[in-house]
């Protein structure tokens, strides 16, 4: 089992015909996503992927011929925020924004939007979810990760893969793994997935990776103390960065004495989470 997306997974993605949204849906269509639709408007009528998915010129178009439950959003920062609107006005369940780089401004404006819709979102700014054997919805190389029932919640893509990749080869598989993005606004944060998790009866523990800035790593401890029974494995990335300088991601600074990563790792400790001193190590903790 995993959590947001499944074999019942129904996929749309939009922006399908430019070369990032092309290259990634015939990687989730080999990792056995039913992508059913795509839409880049002024396209519709068009067929891709070999003529295996049909192109519509706007997501409620698509939504009238094809059941989508899902969609994976490629397109550029400038009407990305536009396309997230769409995609909850047309009703789609689960929205996942790979698209870096988003004014703030607008991301504030989408995500007030959202909560008058039933449309969960995962980014921007994200690498997506994956649930191997199952599913993927996102640009997560789906050959670097094995079914289990670890469960994975990560701001850092590359840590994502860099964890992945490690659990694979020592013989350790994941139920879902959720990139939920490094920006200052985002859908999805750890508590809302952590939420999933603990209602997953196949997820039996959860690897959470968190860095620099925002409150939100602070959050999931709270929630962890309180809520959450299965053992959470943490690690938090940035413990040498310097305050006032952002580090990678939009979200990753520190200011005003909060967003370090110390008083991060010591909030995850208080609330029973084994921190991991580097990523290697989560591996060596799981292995136990």
């Amino acid at each position: 089992m995993s959590i947001l997306i499944n074999k019942q997974t129904r996929l749309l993605i939009q922006g399908i015909t430019g070369h990032e949204g092309s290259f990634h849906a015939a990687q989730m269509i080999a990792a056995g996503t039913e992508v059913v639709a795509g839409v880049t408007p002024g396209r519709g009528g068009e067929w891709v992927l070999d003529g295996k998915v049909p192109v519509f010129d706007s997501v409620k178009q698509a939504m009238d011929v094809s059941e989508v439950n899902t969609c994976v959003i490629f397109v550029p920062a400038s009407v990305a925020a536009d396309a997230i609107t769409e995609a909850a006005d047309a009703g789609i369940e689960l929205i996942i924004c790979i698209t870096e780089g988003i004014p703030v401004k607008d991301m504030i404006q989408t995500c007030a939007g959202l909560k008058k819709t039933r449309s969960r979102l995962i980014g921007p700014n994200c690498p997506g979810v994956i649930s191997p054997g199952e599913s993927l919805a996102g640009i997560i190389p789906a050959r670097i990760a094995t079914p289990g029932k670890i469960g994975i919640i990560s701001r850092s893509g590359t840590l994502t893969y860099e964890i992945l990749y490690s659990l694979k080869q020592v013989g350790l598989g994941v139920s879902t793994c959720v990139g939920i993005g490094g920006d200052s606004i985002k859908g999805a944060d750890f508590v809302e997935i952590l939420e999933l998790f603990e209602d997953d009866p196949h997820t039996d523990s959860v690897v959470l990776v968190g860095e620099i800035g925002g409150a939100d790593e602070e959050l999931a401890a709270e929630m962890i103390m309180t809520k959450f029974s299965k053992p959470v494995i943490g690690f938090i990335a940035g413990l040498s960065a310097p305050p006032g300088k952002r580090m990678g991601h939009a979200g990753a600074i520190i200011e005003g004495g909060t967003g370090g990563a110390e008083q991060k790792v010591e909030a995850l400790i208080q609330a029973g989470v084994i921190v991991a001193k580097n990523p290697a190590e989560i591996i060596e903790i799981l292995k136990k």
